[in-house]
């Protein structure tokens, strides 16, 4: 965490990540809500408000039905509880992909209601001149290559990519065309660790893996996933570092076995009248 003479926190700017490439692994995180982001804020670099809330919060099966106007909500509180991290809030799916015009209006409504410092979009040498029209025009864009949740329907599910030689090298001209299109990071998911180093390599962005290798230039779980709170959905590359479902779920079964005992609240809990 950076910090003035004076003590005041510097939050980490798109910019300051970029300047990361080849340096110190850069360490990123998933946040949708005010405490969650509070609580991981001063250990991270960039935190990103994803549509993956759509599965992780709301249950749905896929990140389709993520709105823009969902994405500000929960961009929002997440900005306004760090001070540290690098927002990144995500452009979801049908904001952007229609037309340059169609992408800033909504990159712009984003960046100015919720007051993050970027936005992230899916997709590769289609996406380039998107990219470079947001990022001439004032809006830092994160890039987002590899197994892409909003192309779901067309990648045929949830499945690893970069594979076998030609993938790679279909991956490896799309992760060049977005750097070098202005997106000041890249974020590489599902793929071997020899694609996602092919990938660092190539590039002039930071390559941040998810599911990507050591050789990346970054990593970013789900953090509900890394605490354990994502039920029996877990991905190859997800390592648990905690389990708070099993220990949220036995804090309740404490609760309400206390409540029905009537053992809580004791008087520790109570309050007391004033003696006049």
């Amino acid at each position: 965490m950076t910090a003035t003479a004076s003590n005041r926190i510097i939050r980490v700017t798109p910019k300051g990540i970029q300047d990361q490439k080849g340096k110190q692994p850069i360490v990123c995180l998933t946040a949708y809500t005010a405490a969650m982001a509070r609580a991981v804020d001063e250990h991270v670099d960039l935190l990103l408000v994803g549509d993956s809330l759509g599965m992780v919060l709301y249950g749905y099966d896929s990140t389709l039905k993520v709105t823009v106007e969902m994405m500000i909500r929960h961009g929002s509180a997440v900005t306004c509880a760090t001070k540290h991290a690098c927002v990144v809030v995500d452009l979801p799916f049908g904001s952007y992909q229609e037309s340059v015009e169609l992408a800033y209006r909504n990159a712009a409504t984003i960046l100015a209601e919720t007051g993050c410092s970027a936005v992230k979009l899916e997709g590769g040498q289609e996406m380039a001149k998107t990219v470079a029209y947001l990022a001439q025009r004032g809006v830092p864009v994160m890039g987002h290559i590899g197994l892409t949740p909003q192309h779901i329907n067309t990648l045929g599910g949830f499945r690893a990519q970069g594979r076998t030689a030609s993938e790679t090298e279909l991956l490896k001209t799309d992760a060049i065309a977005i750097s070098e299109a202005g997106a000041f990071a890249i974020v590489a998911e599902a793929m071997p660790q020899e694609t996602g180093a092919i990938l660092t390599r190539s590039t002039r962005a930071p390559v941040i893996g998810i599911g990507a290798g050591q050789s990346c230039d970054g990593q970013i779980l789900v953090t509900h996933d890394m605490l354990g709170l994502s039920g029996d959905f877990k991905p190859r590359f997800v390592k648990q570092y905690v389990d708070l479902g099993a220990q949220m779920s036995l804090a309740a079964k404490d609760f309400c076995r206390e409540v029905r005992s009537r053992s809580f609240p004791s008087r520790r809990y109570n309050y007391r009248l004033k003696v006049l």
